[in-house]
């Protein structure tokens, strides 16, 4: 994991150990599992349309959005990106 995306992820688990007022993570986090997939959905949408017809900035910026919005999903369930790399690392070297 890039260590971007490990601050990325340390500020996620920040917002939830440590609540900051006007937070969208933490408006996110409130909000629960189900308004966070609901993104997460509008997202990966947003990917698809920006791949089919809006060029390469467009859906290097939608895959952010998306990347963030599954780290948020990770630490309301208490996993992490190393899950992820773990099961990556399963199926890709067995």
């Amino acid at each position: 994991m890039t260590d971007t995306l490990k601050r990325v992820f340390a500020v996620i688990q920040d917002r939830q150990a440590h609540p900051k007022v006007g937070s969208y993570t933490n408006r996110l986090l409130d909000a629960g599992e189900d308004e966070i997939v609901k993104k997460i959905g509008e997202e990966a949408v947003e990917v698809i349309l920006a791949a089919k017809s809006q060029g390469d900035e467009r859906v290097i910026g939608e895959l952010a959005d998306l990347t963030y919005h599954c780290l948020v999903l990770l630490a309301r369930r208490g996993l992490s990106p190393e899950d992820v790399a773990a099961e990556l690392e399963r199926r890709y070297h067995p």
